[in-house]
């Protein structure tokens, strides 16, 4: 969910001055006092050195992991111990990156038959034995809950797999476990605090422990992030897949709504809603995008996907895909926060170096006036769409007002921090039959969509890049999230577009994302330029695992 949306124009100001202190943030949790409410760490994290990690499995690639398991040297199961390994030392003891919410006590079972096929000869595919985890607001049909972060829901296991989770198994991955979120997907509160959940508690960014990792798929963020994985999954409604990815160092695509399916995962948005790829290279990213994506019959997709497309994105790779290409830059990122600024006209100079013509554009002018409108959706199709998964699923909670009598009930447990005031907000809509909600959805997705691909044809465009956000603010129990300055997500997210964020270098130690945004199912176009800046750039940097930003 888009933090724009919950700040006011005068708390992002007042905030965004004091943008990136070289200091250790005020409002810490690594270091909680004697009286701190539920939800906070029980001790003091252990942070990084700044020395080299010696994981033996850090960094490594999709391709990297199976060339070790066609020579013999690693396995589906040894690959999984490593990894589960590594959840284990670094999720709860350590820096206590709480980036994962529940381990799959199946994997290895899984990891061996996987092998038994491999071993007879039978291969699935590029994704064949390797470890993914998964947001928890993804069902999953096994042993482990799905319960959106959310305290109200512990308990819950789903009847069945998600669609998306049906070809993640069918493509020879192992469901290693699943991450911590936002709660709801960070729709419970304007002061809510991105990467933390009732259940989960808070999500820590292994580049400086005291920063946020944004939200809402904050666990796959810092999870992939930090080698806890080999690839993971996010869902998306307004940048919940690229925001934590960009502050986490990481790649990760929005992809056009449709592509995916949406069966099976916890919603806020019909209109919106989209899980999405989260890796450390764009190859990786396109790998795990060709393995999930294909039509539902029961997901009634707003943007019907046309036929015949490819679906192994790998194709699109190729190191000169820049060449020639002529992409308009987000003319208001260019006069941000001035380190971020320098980092973007950086990029600029890479991509034109590498054969782009870059001209200015200003689509954050065309969408910003949308953003109450969008809420507004966002609120009915909120309500709508909980009821409807509640009441066929099988959990305790059998709609959205059972979920906000349950978290009054345990305040204590439930909302230590922040309180619940957007689930009652959409709680008291009216149905999706109400005028003000059709005429929403009719100005956010048309203005949007309009707006993009009028830029894209009359400036001649093949897309638009901008900042994807700005660097990891501080974690604040008391205040809740603010923004560092900058924002890219929504133009793509109201027109149910594809967006692409790739690493572009760090402020202080604090990555920084860029993206690049086209038009429908543009995600082949996306991936190609994405893939050439990285492999031009190579800004992509492992985590330290540092108490806090170093000067």
């Amino acid at each position: 969910m888009d933090r724009r949306l919950f700040l006011n124009q005068s708390t992002r100001v007042a905030l965004t001055a004091a943008l990136l202190p070289a200091v250790a943030c005020q409002t810490t949790p690594d270091k909680p006092t004697a009286d701190a409410p539920a939800g906070a760490p029980a001790a003091e994290a252990t942070a990084g050195t700044g020395a080299a990690d010696n994981f033996e499995l850090q960094e490594l690639t999709v391709a990297d992991l199976q060339d070790r398991m066609a020579k013999g040297t690693e396995t589906a199961r040894s690959l999984s111990e490593k990894y589960l390994a590594r959840i284990k030392a670094l999720n709860e003891a350590g820096p206590m990156l709480r980036a994962v919410i529940e381990t799959n006590p199946d994997a290895l079972t899984i990891a061996d038959g996987l092998d038994k096929e491999r071993k007879a000869g039978k291969l699935r595919g590029p994704l064949h034995g390797i470890p993914v985890l998964i947001k928890d607001n993804i069902d999953s049909g096994d042993q482990m809950m799905t319960t959106a972060g959310a305290a109200a829901l512990i308990g819950h296991k789903a009847k069945q797999d998600a669609f998306i989770v049906q070809k993640l198994r069918t493509a020879g991955a192992v469901l290693l476990g699943k991450t911590n979120l936002s709660e709801w997907a960070n729709f419970r509160s304007s002061h809510s605090v991105s990467g933390w959940s009732s259940r989960g508690r808070q999500t820590r960014n292994p580049y400086a422990l005291d920063r946020s990792t944004s939200g809402s798929s904050s666990g796959s963020g810092a999870a992939a992030s930090a080698n806890l994985c080999a690839i993971a999954i996010g869902t998306e409604t307004d940048g919940s897949v690229v925001s934590p990815s960009a502050v986490n160092g990481l790649v990760g695509l929005k992809p056009t709504v449709g592509l995916l399916s949406r069966s099976g995962i916890i919603p806020i948005s019909s209109t919106q809603d989209t899980a999405g790829p989260m890796a450390r290279t764009v190859r990786d990213a396109a790998i795990l995008l060709g393995a999930l994506a294909g039509p539902d019959p029961a997901d009634p997709a707003r943007l019907p996907i046309p036929q015949g497309r490819l679906t192994d994105y790998t194709a699109f790779l190729k190191p000169d895909a820049l060449k020639g290409q002529r992409l308009g830059v987000e003319k208001s990122h260019l006069n941000g926060p001035p380190a971020v600024a320098a980092l973007l006209k950086e990029a600029v100079a890479a991509l034109k170096a590498q054969g782009a013509t870059i001209v200015e554009v200003e689509l954050n002018k065309l969408v910003n006036p949308l953003g109450e409108a969008e809420f507004e959706v966002l609120l009915y199709e909120f309500k709508d769409g909980v009821n409807k998964y509640l009441a066929n699923a099988g959990a305790s909670m059998k709609n959205l007002a059972d979920v906000i009598a349950y978290n009054k009930a345990h305040a204590a447990e439930a909302m230590p921090f922040f309180q619940q005031e957007t689930l009652i907000r959409a709680e008291a809509t009216d149905g999706l039959n109400n005028p003000k909600y059709k005429a929403a959805v009719q100005k956010t997705v048309t203005g949007a969509s309009q707006a993009i691909d009028g830029l894209l044809k009359t400036q001649q465009l093949n897309a638009i890049i901008g900042v994807t956000t700005g660097p990891a603010w501080c974690i604040d129990w008391v205040n809740g999230d603010y923004s560092t300055g900058v924002d890219f997500s929504s133009p793509a997210a109201m027109a149910g577009y594809p967006h692409l964020t790739v690493p572009m270098g760090q402020v202080l130690g604090l990555p920084v994302g860029l993206s690049f945004v086209g038009s429908a199912y543009q995600e082949g176009l996306l991936l190609a330029l994405g893939y050439a800046y990285e492999q031009a750039t190579h800004k992509r940097a492992a985590p330290k695992l540092l108490p806090t930003v170093q000067a």
